[in-house]
């Protein structure tokens, strides 16, 4: 079970946003390097990147950004944000990604993601964004009429090496993972899904390694791990099995 720190991309800046909004960004690093450094110190072993102007915009704009990252860490990195086509893809692993995350384009163009997943075995992961249920594209800025089951199973056999699920309603505001809608979505499919937006503390961490979540791989933690409230090593130390938390913070994630 993996605990992905994220450093979202804003202008070049470390922010988190509150429910998706471009106009409520905190800042919370103007150095990405140095927070990417800072997070492999703490003992992640994976970073989880998002490119958010380029979510928006279509195509790569905090480049310069992922680039340092690349370069300050030897943890693997996944990277989503505005990545559209094969030259893209092609383009980020060569500059060495592990993992490039397709999201609006999965939705799009879904044939293009099981080329990309010919091409590039293990590399590519499907980002999966929903709103009241329904698949949000375009940095989150436009609904679609698919569910998120649906728009999952058209990648089933095709290579995918991850569905990373957010619930936009969640993400940001520390309102807690929505474990229900991330384990049915874990059920019905049979690649692996990382759970995104809303962890919000220890008790989140805890709820990871609950025996409904083991088709899991893992979730993706950004404000909470800013903010302080959690910590880095009791979180791994937890998922690890090397910490035992308080018996209340199973009663409270059950």
């Amino acid at each position: 079970m993996i605990l992905f720190p994220a450093i979202d991309l804003k202008d070049g800046k470390c922010v988190r946003l509150k429910l998706g909004d471009m106009d409520q960004a905190t800042v919370y690093n103007t150095d990405p390097a140095a927070q990417a450094r800072a997070f492999e110190e703490q003992g992640f072993e994976w970073l989880h990147v998002v490119d958010l102007n380029g979510a928006f915009a279509g195509a790569s704009v905090n480049g310069k950004a992922v680039e340092a990252i690349l370069k300050a860490t030897k943890n693997p990195v996944q990277l989503g944000g505005g990545i559209r086509t094969m030259a893209d893809i092609e383009s980020w692993l060569e500059k060495g990604l592990a993992r490039v995350i397709l999201g609006t384009v999965a939705v799009r163009d879904p044939e293009l993601v099981k080329q990309a997943c010919k091409a590039f075995p293990g590399k590519i992961a499907v980002g999966i964004d929903a709103k009241g249920g329904k698949v949000a594209v375009e940095g989150w800025a436009e609904a679609s009429s698919l569910g998120v089951i649906e728009l999952a199973k058209k990648f089933e056999g095709a290579g995918v090496a991850a569905i990373i699920y957010t619930d936009i309603d969640r993400d940001g505001v520390l309102a807690g993972i929505n474990w229900d809608a991330t384990i049915d979505l874990a059920n019905a499919v049979s690649m692996p899904v990382i759970a995104s937006g809303g962890l919000a503390s220890i008790a989140d961490i805890v709820r990871m390694t609950m025996p409904d979540a083991k088709k899991l791989e893992g979730a993706i933690s950004g404000r909470a791990l800013y903010d302080g409230r959690i910590d880095p090593a009791e979180a791994l130390g937890v998922l690890s099995g090397s910490l035992k938390p308080e018996p209340a913070l199973f009663e409270e994630r059950k």
